[in-house]
């Protein structure tokens, strides 16, 4: 089968707003069906109605809290009761969390590691039937995963090391996922980026204004470039840095 027999299909999960928000409207502009995920119910399906004026011709939505693992399995089992298969899964719901490792409790590092790595791997194990079953169907392209990572998880940031942590571990998960199925079509790809203006950020406005962040849209017009390459590449962690960082911290 070709790849215009189906069309092109995602789950973005933490879609409600934000980088997600971004990443949900690039892809319905592109006619991609949609499964969007966020905590609350209400957002989603307020936010339905747009992506599908946008030019989804499709929107599911499933509340789900990354740090119940007892709840992610249904966002993967809707979709795949809405779709024929699956063509890209883009991890974006994530915790930030800052605190010095002297002081750090250990209850906030399990829940910090719950959201932002076992929940992706969990997704990604549930998913994989799924991107097989695209990968299989569309040849040319083959299925995708993309996980918001952090710049922090690729240089160290003091106050960040449990925040970076989680997010290394991300990019060692993709690299990883990706020797063992990219020769099958599944490959998957990590956006490092540094801080972002979304409300997650908003902890640092005091020393990091809005407009010197990176924009979501920029994010997700990364996201948008991925999902539109061939199943013959493979890329490494993709870092993002704010104009005159330096390149190297958040």
């Amino acid at each position: 089968m070709t790849d215009s027999t189906f069309h092109k299909t995602a789950i973005i999960t933490g879609a409600s707003r934000g980088i997600g928000l971004a990443i949900a409207e690039k892809l319905a502009g592109q006619g991609v069906g949609l499964t969007i995920s966020s905590r609350t119910a209400a957002d989603l399906e307020a936010l339905a109605p747009h992506l599908r004026q946008l030019g989804a011709p499709s929107v599911t939505t499933i509340a789900a809290d990354m740090a119940d693992a007892e709840s992610l399995p249904a966002i993967v089992e809707r979709h795949r009761e809405a779709h024929a298969d699956l063509s890209a899964l883009i991890v974006n719901a994530g915790v930030g969390s800052s605190g010095d490792i002297a002081d750090y409790a250990l209850r906030r590092l399990d829940k910090t590691l719950a959201i932002n790595f076992r929940a992706p791997f969990q997704l990604i194990q549930l998913a994989l039937p799924l991107l097989r079953a695209a990968a299989d169907r569309h040849r040319d392209s083959g299925a995708k995963i993309v996980v918001l990572s952090s710049i922090t998880g690729v240089y160290a940031e003091p106050g960040l090391a449990a925040y970076g942590a989680s997010k290394a571990a991300l990019i060692s998960l993709v690299e990883a996922l990706n020797i063992e199925e990219s020769s099958a079509g599944v490959s998957a790809v990590a956006i490092a980026p540094g801080y972002v203006d979304t409300d997650m950020a908003a902890w640092v406005h005091d020393r990091i204004p809005p407009h010197a962040m990176i924009p979501a849209d920029d994010v997700a017009l990364i996201v948008q470039t991925l999902l539109s390459l061939s199943r013959r590449t493979t890329l490494g962690p993709i870092v993002m840095a704010r104009a005159g960082s330096g390149g190297h911290c958040a």
